[in-house]
Order: structure tokens, then C-alpha cells, then sequence
């Protein structure tokens, strides 16, 4: 592909979560800050909230390769599971012999004692849920069962969940008031500003290889933040277009026209550039409009 030619060591804007890609923005790296002070406080639920593309997967296993030493992780990528799914999914996580096991009751025994048995190792357990708005409604009642679990001073299961905005409307319905009462510490993921988008470029681009001078045109970033909005995700996918044509094309830096090819091609940032588009021609009416009516307001006169 481009890897010679713009001399990466690897692809440096794939769209799948590479830990060693993680870029310490300030709103990113205030929320692992939360999640590790949270975690070692020992208290129930913890909530990370973030737009579609933010990066909370990202965060998610950067903060599984956080967690060494005391802690005993339990990862669930997809929660869309009933109620004793989800329970087979922590136990298999925690190390209990699933297959020994005859019945629900049963398997909750061995969760219980399997944590016990974790917390006199010293070991603290944390449940970490990614896509969590897609848990069902009564699997979201187990999980806060779930963590009834404890000793006489202290819970023996912690669970973070990261969500999309959804996950919130989930947990503001009345059924769910005992549950959101739980959550302890909560973050909402912000999207990237203009000057965090030159830190996250020189990021991944250093982090690839690339040592040479500046890739992207001034002008291409400003476009590429506009039409992404900011958003990792669509900056990710604009950035692996633009140095694809770049490199059919030849060219060694990313002007703002290779930036307008990508976009072109990118469905979500070309329905916000004709979205961008109509909403100049409407303001630019109503300008139009507006002078008319002063003009013909002083010819009356």
C-alpha cells in the first residue's frame, strides 16, 4: 500500500483499537485518570460516556493494560446477553469451571466464593463492559445484583461500563434508580478540539514511523476537522483515504485537495459537507433577503 512510500512502519490511522496508539489528550487522559482513582477507591459502578467513534473502546483496553498487580480484570466486549449469559460470561472471565456447574443458583455460589477467594489474594476484581447501552434491561438488574456481592467492608466486584449517550436514557428510567444511585464517578468523553487534532496527527503519525516533515497541509487540517467534527473515528478514516490518493497520486504531503478527494468518498463527511453546503446557501438568502428589504425600506423612503 503507502507504508514505502510515506516510509510507516505500519498503518498509522486503522480503524481497530491498537492500544499502542493511544494518544494522551487532555479529555482522554482525564478519564483514565478517573477510571484508575476510581477503581483503586474501591466503590461500585463507574461510567464513561462518549459519542459513537470517540474512542471508548480505545480507552477501554488502554485501561485493561493499566490494571496490573492487584487487580484481576473480567473484559465483555458485547453485552447483548440475557441474564444468564451475562453471568456465565463473569464467570468464565473470573476463572470458574463453567462446565462443572448444574444450575444458576449453583453458578452464583461459585461467582461469590471465586471472588472471595480473589479478595484474600489481595486482588481487587473489576468488570469492564464495552457498548454497554446495548444491555438489556433485565441483564442490567442482574449486573447491579451482582454486585451485592461483598465482605463486611468491602465490594467484591467493581464494573465500569462505557456507553454511547444512550446508555444514560437507559439508566434514567425509573426502574433503573437503584442502579444509577450506584455509580460512583461518571466522565463524559469530549470529542477532540482543532489543537488536539495536530497532537493526535503527530501522534499516530511518530508512533508509525513517520519522521519527516509535516505530512498534512495547514489547510487540509482545517478542513479535515471540520468535516470530521473531531471525531477519532472519521479522522481515522479521512486520514487512511487521503494517503491512499496521495500515493496514487505521488504527491509526499496531504494538500487540502487530497483532503476534499477523501471526504468525496466518505459517506458520513460528505452528508455533513452538503449539510455544511445548504446551510451556507440558506444563510446567504437570508442575507440576500435581508438587504433587498433594506434597499427597497430607503427607495420607499
Amino acid at each position: 500500500m503507502y507504508l514505502e512510500h510515506f516510509k510507516f512502519k505500519e498503518l498509522p490511522f486503522t480503524i481497530t483499537p491498537n492500544v499502542g496508539f493511544f494518544c494522551s489528550l487532555k479529555g482522554h487522559q482525564e478519564a483514565l485518570n478517573t477510571l484508575l482513582f476510581a477503581l483503586r477507591s474501591g466503590e461500585g459502578f463507574i461510567k464513561i460516556i462518549g459519542e459513537v467513534g470517540s474512542g471508548k473502546t480505545l480507552l477501554c483496553r488502554k485501561l485493561l493494560s493499566s490494571l496490573e498487580g492487584e487487580f484481576v480484570t473480567a473484559y465483555i466486549p458485547n453485552p447483548d446477553l440475557n441474564p444468564i449469559e451475562l453471568r456465565r460470561a463473569l464467570g468464565r472471565e473470573i476463572g470458574v469451571d463453567l462446565s462443572l456447574l448444574q444450575d444458576q443458583h449453583e453458578l452464583l455460589t461459585q461467582i461469590n466464593q471465586r471472588l472471595l477467594s480473589l479478595y484474600a489474594q489481595g486482588k481487587r476484581i473489576v468488570l469492564l463492559i464495552d457498548e454497554a447501552q446495548a444491555i438489556p434491561p433485565e441483564s442490567l438488574e442482574t449486573l447491579r445484583l451482582l454486585t451485592n456481592l461483598e465482605t463486611e467492608t468491602t465490594k467484591l466486584l467493581q464494573v465500569v461500563l462505557f456507553g454511547q449517550p444512550e446508555l444514560d436514557d437507559n439508566l434514567n428510567l425509573q426502574h433503573f434508580r437503584q442502579l444509577k444511585q450506584r455509580i460512583t464517578f461518571s466522565y463524559y468523553l469530549p470529542l477532540m478540539t482543532r489543537e488536539d487534532l495536530d497532537s493526535y496527527l503527530f501522534h499516530r503519525l511518530a508512533t508509525a514511523g513517520y519522521s519527516h516533515a509535516a505530512l498534512f497541509t495547514n489547510k487540509a487540517r482545517n478542513i479535515l476537522y471540520d468535516y470530521s467534527g473531531g471525531v477519532p473515528r472519521i479522522v481515522n478514516i479521512l486520514c487512511h483515504k487521503a494517503l491512499l490518493v496521495a500515493y496514487g497520486k505521488g504527491d509526499e504531503k496531504i494538500s487540502h485537495k487530497t483532503m476534499w478527494h477523501a471526504i468525496k468518498d466518505t459517506d458520513v463527511a460528505h452528508a455533513k459537507s452538503h449539510k455544511m453546503l445548504s446551510l451556507t446557501i440558506f444563510t446567504l438568502g437570508i442575507l440576500i433577503i435581508v438587504l433587498l428589504s433594506v434597499y427597497l425600506y430607503k427607495g420607499i423612503i
